[in-house]
């Protein structure tokens, strides 16, 4: 089962005792442990053992007992933060086996790998309202490579467990909307009761709450907002009512939104604010019943996501820019020029040669300018003996002196900005840098890395720089390796400066 299958199986759930169940069914199947236990807060602030999954002896032993919630506030305590997940090694978790919390430990030995994932090792994934409330733990025990998750399967299990707290929340306002649906049959007075119930229940939901209208021209029109999405979208209950949310939601995601199903489908969007911002959401719907009449209304939760969008922002950044000079990292650099580079074979390049170090004519790469002889040429520079510099001067003197050829290389590029729009410029190697520039012939290509040495004269170290061309019918490891060997060759020739 895929991860987004998961979660979209959790929405569907009939009931709060199926959502705990699927909650667990999608830890095993989804993400890949062979054990996931579903830990439920109760009324006392006791977690219960509410949903079991991959283990059926397991499943008969601990679901129901109960663990204190000073022993679990331990543990969320304990071990490594993985960004929301806590993470307790069997070095540390050892303290735990005694305690009263219900657990389970699959057997075998010891792992084999620096990474692998020892048989009382420990992962917890809280479940927290928007509003900071702990709602409960999914545990989960061994995946099933045998190795500890990495930092793209954390982020999933953490936003599983995000996305499990709404449907739990979901799953109870919904399993009190039907309880009072059917109170109505009985009696008026239980009517009213359940009216105010539910009022209770939606105007203080900690999330933002929505009815909409269901079917007919009206359809999506937002007929009763709760507190916490007119905050959340700066927004008067009076003014809302006169939207959808396909009035609300950025152009960009329109298609998001209309393919969210009705029953139980949920969506990532972007809804405006009344100063004019987006806030990341995630609405999910579900459809309120009349017994004779059919559906009638969408019951839609809204949940604000915007710091967790803010944070996957923030590691995508991180993982294209070098922490150091703020330039592209290698496999950045990797990606756009992948993206560069068409399939379409160099037919003037001979079979011997498929990197051609001559450009290749009158061929328009996809995603360049367009020019008269366009191609692609790839610069390269390797600083002169930077690894004495760094030894003998230390470490922070290397990195400073990295900062400043950064800064001088992009300086340069920067003013010879006749090339269009900016170009790339990494830092590969540790010591050496690769920039690539479109539409140039051989001449004004030699040009350019005879300044760009030049460029580092303020800088107590001196480069060696090459050029070669990017020949579409290559990859981009091939155009990068072939620059890495002649910048290699380049070094071995004498001379204090070489371009």
């Amino acid at each position: 089962m895929r991860t987004d299958q998961a979660v979209a199986e959790i929405y569907t759930a009939r009931s709060l005792a199926d959502t705990l169940q699927a909650i667990a069914d999608g830890a095993v199947s989804g993400f890949g442990y062979e054990l996931a236990c579903v830990n439920l807060v109760g009324p006392d602030g006791d977690l219960v053992v509410a949903a079991l999954a991959g283990n059926p002896a397991a499943e008969a032993l601990t679901t129901g007992r109960v663990g204190s919630r000073a022993s679990w506030e331990r543990r969320l305590e304990m071990g490594e933060d993985w960004s929301g997940l806590r993470f307790i090694p069997h070095t540390e978790g050892w303290v735990l086996d005694d305690d009263d919390v219900p657990q389970w430990h699959t057997d075998g030995p010891a792992p084999e790998h620096e990474d692998g994932w020892h048989p009382n090792d420990r992962l917890f994934a809280p479940m927290y309202l928007p509003n900071g409330e702990l709602i409960g733990v999914i545990s989960v025990d061994r995946p099933k490579d045998g190795r500890r998750p990495r930092a793209q399967a954390r982020e999933a299990l953490r936003t599983y467990s995000f996305h499990s707290a709404i449907a739990i929340s979901m799953a109870r306002l919904r399993a009190n909307m039907q309880r009072a649906l059917v109170r109505l049959e009985r009696e008026h007075t239980t009517l009213r009761a359940s009216e105010e119930s539910f009022r209770q229940a939606f105007e203080y939901a900690p999330s933002g709450m929505a009815i909409t209208e269901m079917g007919g021209d009206t359809h999506g029109r937002l007929l009763r907002v709760n507190d916490a999405l007119c905050r959340l979208l700066g927004q008067p209950q009076s003014t809302l009512r006169r939207y959808s949310f396909s009035d609300l939601v950025h152009p960009e995601d329109i298609d998001d939104l209309l393919r969210t199903s009705a029953d139980g489908g949920s969506a990532e969007v972007r809804l405006a604010r009344r100063d004019g911002s987006y806030v990341w959401v995630s609405i999910s719907n579900s459809v309120v019943a009349d017994t004779a009449d059919g559906p009638q209304f969408f019951l839609t939760n809204v949940g604000d996501i915007e710091t967790r969008k803010r944070r996957e922002g923030e590691l995508e950044r991180r993982a294209s820019l070098d922490e150091l000079t703020g330039l592209l990292t290698e496999s950045e650099l990797r990606l756009r020029l992948a993206s560069t580079l068409c399939d379409t074979p160099n037919s003037s390049t001979g079979a011997d040669d498929p990197y051609a170090v001559e450009p290749y004519r009158l061929h328009r790469h996809r995603r360049l300018p367009i020019g008269a002889d366009s191609t692609l040429v790839v610069i390269r520079l390797g600083i002169d003996g930077f690894k004495t510099y760094n030894e003998r001067h230390g470490r922070a003197a290397g990195d400073a002196a990295l900062v400043k050829i950064a800064d001088q290389l992009q300086s340069e590029l920067d003013r010879n900005r006749a090339y269009g729009e900016p170009v790339p410029l990494a830092r590969v190697r540790g010591d050496e840098f690769v920039t690539l520039v479109p539409d140039l012939d051989k001449t004004a290509a030699e040009t350019l890395v005879t300044r760009l040495c030049q460029a580092l004269r303020p800088v107590p170290l001196e480069a060696t720089g090459i050029l070669c061309w990017a020949t579409c019918g290559t990859s981009a490891d091939q155009v990068l390796r072939r620059s890495g060997d002649l910048l290699q060759d380049r070094k071995l020739l004498p001379g204090p400066a070489r371009t």
